[in-house]
Order: structure tokens, then C-alpha cells, then sequence
């Protein structure tokens, strides 16, 4: 077939100008590529610009949001790409019109193309979907990002399959044979993705983590919120503002903490002692008691366990003279309702929730009171202003009970017992 055939006549007119011929052909076919490439880059401007001018602007006065995001994402632009393909595919033959393969080639490239500029749109267009999903209230319970970048990977490996077959001219069944045959690099190769796809169904299936979740996880040095979960990691954002990356499969197979329940239950625990010094326990004299009974919050507690305490000894015949027979009150745990009390009448102590001032056993260090109890307000920094008022308040009311803290003896401290009994040990010397 002769290029003249396509009556464009360019070549006799060449010729009859004294070019030679091969020279007038080739002029011809440059010609040719040159109009389709003008042609398939104009195709490809009308597409974009009809999009943006009026599908966008469409979009933008219309009331749902899904729209928006496709304009956002640029769905339909990705998709305009295909048009100059479809040009080039349509008149890739009139380049060598007598040599077939090279029409074929050309077709086979813009088949290959489209192919690409489809899996391009397929991949904005489940962002879109992504963004969507997020806006939801129950994305942070169930995030799909995981998901969505398997499918992205899956849909890629797929093109990949398709363009190498399309160009080659071979059956997709050959290449994905000789993939079986490296399914052992290939397992290798996508460890990390394929633990955590499986990692991340466990985790979505079981709602064990969700972004904006307060988990630690000592092993990775993560102690802070979820920002992110991928297909392959987790990332934390630390209380000191550094990212600590986690594979996502170390989740499932480690132990980690989440404090989601703590944020859901509407409280935040305070679980503090004071160690009381076991020598200032005592039992409650009748001057000792007259001085608690100025404490306005445990008056009635103390006028109501006493005529329980006289009723008891008189029915018993108790000799009050002995101090060991007979039941007593004590300094300490008089002290102990004192806490409670105080505790039930402040404002931001969940009374709702677990509620304990309670003795430990003692031990070297003295006699703990542990305090066990909810604070109503979870944000960090108040929940520690709560905490320290509690106890500069319980530290500061603890003599009024004849009672010490104990308190391991400071430097100063073994300084002066020192000089004293180096100064008995110079008079008993001296003397």
C-alpha cells in the first residue's frame, strides 16, 4: 500500500519539487505523527477543560459531598487521559500504512494505556471512597486504610499483568504461571504486607485499636495516640510529640495497652498511698477525741461509732481502765474516714465508680492508705491538678490526727544525728 493511497498527495507534490522520494515518504509519515500527536494532544486539552468548566462547576453547586471529593481527587481528569489514547489508537494505522506491525505496536501501546489511565481513575476513585468512609462516625472504630491500600496493591499487580500481556501479545495464563513458580520470592518479598493484612482484619474484626486510641506499648517505646493505620504500620504520636512507627502484626502477636475503656468510662483513676509512720498509731483518748469532733465532716461519725463503742463496753462489763480490753477508736483510722469523707464531698471524684481508702499491709516503709478512686475530669493536666490538691490537702491534715508520715531520713537528717551523737560521745569523754 502506497502513502499516496491516503489521497493526501504529499508526496507527488514533493517529488514534482525535486525531493527525492524516499525523502518525500518519510516528510509524509512526520507529517502524519505530527497531526495525530496535535490531534491527540487537543483531544486531550478539550477533555480536561470541559471537566473542569463543567462537570466541577457542577459539582460545586450541588448540595452532597461526594461530588466534591471526586473533583478533589481528580477522578474525572485522570480519566480525560484516555482520550488522546483513544486518538492515537483510532490513527496509529495511517503511520506505515504498509507496514502493519508497526500499526499494531502503536495499538497495542494505547491499549495499554487505557489500561494504565483506568487503573489511575480506579485508584482515585477509592480514595474517594476512603474520604468518604472517614467522615462517618464509626470510621475511628473500624478504619479500612489497611484494606484500601491491598486493593490498591492488588489492582496494580493486576495492570501490571494486563500491560506486560498486552504489549508482549501473550496470554495472561503464561504470566501468571510463572509467578506460581515464584511464589516463594514472592511471599518473601510481601511478608510484611501479607502479616499485616491478616494482622489488620484480626485487629478491625476484634476492634482492638482505633485511630485517636491512647495505647502503650513499652517494647516499641510507644506511649501516646493512634494517628495512623496502614496496611503495614501503625503509627503512634508519643506524649513528647515524637512518631513511633509499629509494625501492625507486632499488635497481634505482642501485648500493648489501650486506654480507650478509660476514656469511654467517663473517669481516670487515681491510685496514690501515703505511708504512715506505724510508732504515731494510737488509740483515741477522750482529749483526742474532743479535737476531732471540731472536724466538721466527721462529727456524726465520730458521735455515732462512740455510742457504739460505750454501749459495747457497758453491756460487756468492759474495764475501761485496761486499755488493751474494750473496743477503741484509733488516731489512724479515724484518719482513714476523715479521707473518705473529703472524697465524698469533692466535686471531681466520680462517686459512681470504683470507690476505696483502703490499709495496705504494712511493711518497712511504714503503713500505706491507698486512695482508689475515679476522677471525673480525664484531660491530663487536670486529672494531675486533682491528684496533687487531694494529697496537699490529706498531707496537710495528717498531724491534726496525731499521726506521722513516714519519710526515709534525709541527708541533713543523718548530718545531725551524726554531729549529736558525736558531740555525747566528746562530753561522755570529757567528762
Amino acid at each position: 500500500m502506497q502513502i499516496d493511497s491516503l489521497g493526501l498527495g504529499i508526496v507527488s507534490r514533493l517529488t514534482d519539487l525535486g525531493i527525492p522520494s524516499a525523502v518525500a515518504v518519510g516528510a509524509e509519515r512526520i507529517l502524519i505523527a505530527l497531526s495525530i500527536a496535535v490531534v491527540a494532544i487537543l483531544a486531550n486539552w478539550i477533555a480536561r477543560r470541559l471537566i473542569v468548566r463543567v462537570l466541577h462547576s457542577l459539582f460545586r453547586r450541588t448540595r452532597v459531598t461526594w461530588d466534591d471529593r471526586i473533583a478533589e481527587r481528580g477522578v474525572l481528569l485522570r480519566l480525560a487521559r484516555v482520550a488522546p489514547a483513544l486518538v492515537i489508537y483510532a490513527t496509529g494505522g495511517l503511520v506505515a500504512p504498509e507496514l502493519p506491525w508497526v500499526g499494531e505496536a502503536i495499538r497495542r501501546v494505547s491499549t495499554a494505556w487505557i489500561v494504565i489511565v483506568a487503573a489511575l481513575t480506579a485508584d482515585a476513585a477509592i480514595d474517594v471512597f476512603h474520604d468518604l468512609y472517614r467522615e462517618q462516625d464509626f470510621s475511628r472504630r473500624r478504619p479500612i486504610k489497611g484494606f484500601v491500600q491491598l486493593g490498591k496493591v492488588v489492582l496494580f499487580l493486576v495492570v501490571t499483568v494486563i500491560v506486560i500481556t498486552t504489549i508482549l501479545n501473550q496470554s495472561p495464563l503464561g504470566i501468571l504461571s510463572g509467578l506460581g513458580a515464584m511464589s516463594a520470592v514472592l511471599l518473601l518479598v510481601f511478608r510484611d504486607t501479607i502479616l499485616g493484612f491478616v494482622s489488620g482484619i484480626q485487629l478491625s474484626a476484634n476492634n482492638l485499636v482505633e485511630i485517636g486510641d491512647w495505647i502503650e506499648m513499652p517494647k516499641y517505646d510507644a506511649d501516646g495516640d493512634v494517628i495512623d493505620i496502614t496496611l503495614q504500620s501503625i503509627k503512634v504520636q508519643n506524649w513528647d510529640k515524637t512518631i513511633t512507627t509499629i509494625p501492625i502484626y507486632a499488635l497481634v502477636s505482642d501485648s500493648f495497652r489501650n486506654w480507650r475503656g478509660m476514656t469511654e468510662s467517663g473517669g481516670r483513676r487515681i491510685k496514690r498511698s501515703i505511708s504512715i509512720d506505724m510508732r504515731s498509731v494510737r488509740f483515741v483518748s477522750p482529749e483526742m477525741l474532743e479535737r476531732y469532733q471540731r472536724f466538721s465532716r466527721i462529727r456524726p461519725f465520730l458521735e455515732e461509732r462512740q455510742a457504739e463503742i460505750d454501749a459495747y463496753n457497758r453491756e460487756h462489763a468492759i474495764d475501761l481502765s485496761d486499755s488493751v480490753s474494750g473496743r477503741r477508736m484509733t488516731n489512724l483510722g479515724v484518719f482513714r474516714h476523715y479521707v473518705q469523707a473529703y472524697l465524698r464531698d469533692h466535686p471531681l471524684i466520680r462517686q459512681d465508680m470504683t470507690f476505696l481508702v483502703r490499709q495496705l499491709p504494712p511493711a518497712a516503709s511504714g503503713i500505706p492508705i491507698e486512695i482508689y478512686v475515679f476522677a471525673a475530669d480525664q484531660r491530663w493536666a487536670a486529672y494531675e491538678g486533682i491528684q496533687a490538691d487531694i494529697f496537699d490537702h490529706l498531707l496537710a491534715v495528717i498531724p491534726e490526727f496525731d499521726l506521722r508520715v513516714f519519710q526515709q531520713p534525709s541527708g541533713s537528717e543523718l548530718e545531725a544525728i551524726a554531729d549529736a551523737l558525736s558531740g555525747a560521745r566528746k562530753e561522755t569523754i570529757d567528762g
